[in-house]
């Protein structure tokens, strides 16, 4: 079994979960807000202090079958809108086969069914625990509105009315009881703005963790992860698997460490997570990018770098991955890094990313064959924008390397 990472669970999930409210372009901070109100609820009905932390993490992953931000509009903007149960059964279905996650599951897979439509055999627990993040996520969506423009408090008698008009129908009444009591203080709104937010994961994140997490389970969690970027465009399908296999692959033919080309293949695996904050509109545009476009599309790899960077343990996979689009000539972004200041694993990464692009199929044409991939490659050594000697392995090792990122069909 591979040793645990220096870095506790609950730092590593917090951190990948924060992730998900970067989808949230015009509501940022969704799921933290809905764990701390599931938490404050729990708190009312005198919970055990290892429920109300289910029910706080359970609130951080509810909407991780989330990647698209037109999803995310409907979700915070509409009561109840038809295409809703969707991503509750993608998280639901992300979550079912991964051991230290597997218990939010069904709970993520009820998420948004009303209480008087939940199966009738659900256990009582995960019953409640599905209806109290559907309550608190929807009074999430009522306040949303009101962050940040100093109308919340003016606001909290309409939203308690808007929640206490679903009792019994939408809503568990005992839990819409709770919800009343605990929403009463001023103090309970007041922790939903994102200063507040932000303060409240930190707490979390100081006390005690006796979970560890091994590497193998990192690349197994990561692998959900880049499920979840990759759902966000009909182009880029098994894209980050590809590229993770791919960097692998070259790593192994360059001498990379077996404990590094791991690391690599994470790094690999995540490395567009920061596209979760690029709006659908740009990742799905099938023609050229304007200027505008491309300067948003182009942060993604910086946003990689800070969701990644400040988890203990992952601080070289967080730069390798953020590196995936710097070029040798110091052309590249986001630091326009010179090749000498380039780790190799970062290198690999790029050459594995342009490749594995080429030869992917995509909605409006078909990939690229082996050699015209690689052609395109040489002719980025050329112009200086990608390392010589890892296109070399690539040309050396050419069949096993198209193999390697198409996944779909090895």
């Amino acid at each position: 079994m591979s040793p645990p990472l220096p870095t506790g669970f609950r730092h590593l999930v917090y951190s990948l979960a924060d992730a998900l409210d970067l989808v949230g372009i015009d509501d940022v901070g969704h799921g933290k807000r809905v764990g701390i109100m599931a938490a404050e609820v729990a708190e009312v009905l005198d919970l055990p202090p290892e429920r109300r932390l289910f029910l706080f993490e359970l609130g951080l992953l509810h909407d991780i079958g989330v990647s698209s931000t037109v999803t995310h509009h409907h979700l915070v903007t509409e009561f109840d809108w038809q295409g809703a149960q969707a991503h509750c059964l993608t998280g639901a279905e992300l979550l079912r086969d991964f051991a230290p996650l597997k218990a939010y599951a069904e709970p993520i897979r009820y998420h948004h069914t009303p209480w008087a439509k939940l199966p009738p055999d659900l256990p009582a627990d995960l019953r409640q625990a599905a209806n109290l993040v559907f309550l608190v996520d929807r009074v999430d969506a009522f306040a949303a509105p009101h962050y940040g423009d100093g109308s919340l408090l003016m606001s909290t008698g309409e939203i308690r009315d808007a929640i206490c008009q679903h009792d019994g129908s939408y809503f568990d009444p005992a839990l819409v009881a709770a919800f009343l009591q605990a929403s009463r203080s001023e103090a309970f709104w007041l922790r939903l703005e994102m200063r507040n937010v932000q303060a409240s994961l930190a707490d979390r994140l100081n006390e005690p963790d006796q979970r560890t997490i091994a590497i193998a389970e990192l690349k197994q969690l990561a692998a959900i992860f880049s499920r979840i970027v990759d759902a966000k465009s009909a182009f880029t399908a098994q894209h980050s698997l590809g590229v993770s296999r791919l960097a692998g692959l070259l790593a192994g033919y360059l001498g990379v460490a077996s404990e590094r080309r791991e690391q690599l293949e994470i790094a690999g695996l995540l490395h567009d997570i920061g596209k979760l904050r690029v709006p659908d509109e740009v990742l799905d545009k099938p023609a050229r990018l304007d200027a505008r476009e491309r300067s948003i599309m182009n942060t993604h790899s910086f946003e990689t770098y800070q969701i990644l960077r400040l988890i203990p343990g992952l601080e070289e996979i967080a730069y390798w991955a953020a590196c995936h689009h710097e070029e040798p000539g110091g052309n590249g972004y986001p630091f326009r890094l010179a090749a000498e200041t380039l780790p190799l694993e970062a290198r690999i990464l790029r050459v594995a990313d342009i490749f594995q692009a080429m030869v992917q199929d995509r909605p409006y044409r078909r990939g690229l064959p082996a050699g015209e991939a690689l052609a395109f490659v040489d002719d980025l050594v050329t112009q200086g924008r990608v390392d010589g000697d890892i296109a070399a392995t690539l040309a050396t090792h050419l069949d096993a390397a198209y193999a390697a990122a198409r996944p779909e069909i090895s």
